[in-house]
């Protein structure tokens, strides 16, 4: 999960939310790095979930569940919203949860 939400972080530096329109592989790359994030957040234990309530578990699992089965219709900007502005938290409370960096 973590090196999931890091790529996605890290692939929108020094990007611009018009270079999600302009470049494909970056949209593809994203969307498929959210998916990733949320196929593992519904693999998480329901005990692991509860010693770590500040971590959006359903929303993460949710969105990849959009993307799954809408992915015609995805939305950029809910996809930038999310990578840009709601990883970030994710990141630091994954590292949180594992000091040595695998979670």
């Amino acid at each position: 999960m973590l090196a999931a939400a890091r790529r996605a972080v890290a692939l929108t530096d020094a990007r611009a939310r018009d270079d999600l329109d302009e470049d494909d592989v970056l949209a593809l790359a994203l969307t498929h790095l959210l998916e990733i994030l949320g196929e593992a957040a519904k693999g998480v234990s329901n005990e692991t979930k509860e010693r770590h309530p500040g971590l959006p578990w359903s929303q993460m699992a949710a969105t990849r569940d959009r993307l799954i089965h809408g992915y015609f219709s995805v939305d950029l900007d809910i996809v930038w919203q999310i990578v840009r502005h709601d990883l970030p938290a994710v990141v630091a409370a994954l590292e949180a949860m594992a000091p040595d960096g695998e979670a």
